[in-house]
């Protein structure tokens, strides 16, 4: 552990205070900066959808102030990813000093892998969930039945989807993580494949607006990540003769 001296634990709230007033104030530089882009930002999250509307149709607001909540919400689910890498140092400085140096090690890789396995995710979501399964949504519209999809309704389904996208992308790491402290083996993994491929859909379900379009798009890349899972265990994983070293 880091060379330092106890700090009361008055302290350690002190210093918590003080990283989350720069966590608020790096979040507020970042909404009032989105703000000012907040139609162009909206306008490139509402591309997949405008893209499987027909040509006359567009998207509305059934409230009076609906249009400047949404774009109030979308300036700060923008501001959060702009303070992200200063949230992400705030974190890595308050608990720095509480962790060993092979601990101190780890973690930055894993704080940049996790970054880089939800933009993944959250980007598969966009770029190749989102084109079908608008495409099947809008697909009901009939001559007598047209769809008029609001700015809060989408703003509410897109963040949803992107995260929940996001966040199941980080399964391989996760598997890898678990399979590096000897929790879980390779064996273990394969042994339970077939129950595996069952939470991926009820996970699915879950994490999904009810519509099995996608759920299946989201339940078929988490299987091919259990398989890298599986991958990454082989190869990060603890070995035997390390449990034996451990266990003696």
């Amino acid at each position: 552990m880091i060379e330092n001296e106890k700090m009361p634990f008055t302290g350690h709230l002190e210093e918590l205070r003080n990283r989350l007033v720069k966590c608020f104030i790096a979040i507020g530089i970042g909404f009032f900066i989105s703000y000012g882009f907040k139609e162009k930002i909206f306008h490139y999250l509402t591309i997949p959808l405008i893209s499987a509307m027909q040509a006359d149709d567009k998207l509305i607001f059934t409230g009076l102030p609906e249009a400047f909540f949404t774009y109030l919400k979308v300036s700060l689910l923008s501001g959060l990813m702009l303070a992200a890498p200063v949230l992400l140092y705030q974190f890595w400085l308050f608990v720095a000093p509480g962790l060993y140096d092979k601990e101190r090690k780890l973690l930055i890789p894993i704080v940049v892998l996790s970054s880089f396995f939800f933009i993944g995710g959250a980007l598969f979501g966009y770029f190749i969930v989102f084109p079908f399964g608008f495409k099947f949504f809008l697909g009901f519209a009939t001559e007598t039945i047209k769809a008029l999809p609001s700015m809060r309704e989408y703003l509410s389904f897109s963040s949803k989807l992107l995260l929940a996208f996001g966040l199941v992308f980080e399964l391989p790491l996760v598997i890898t993580f678990l399979a590096r402290l000897g929790i879980v083996t390779v064996e273990f993994l394969k042994k339970n494949r077939k129950y595996a491929l069952l939470l991926f859909f009820i996970f699915a379900a879950i994490l999904t607006p009810p519509d099995v379009v996608t759920q299946i798009m989201m339940a078929f890349p988490l299987m091919l990540l259990y398989e890298i899972s599986i991958l990454g265990a082989r190869v990060f994983g603890k070995k035997k003769s390390q449990k034996i070293n451990n266990d003696v």
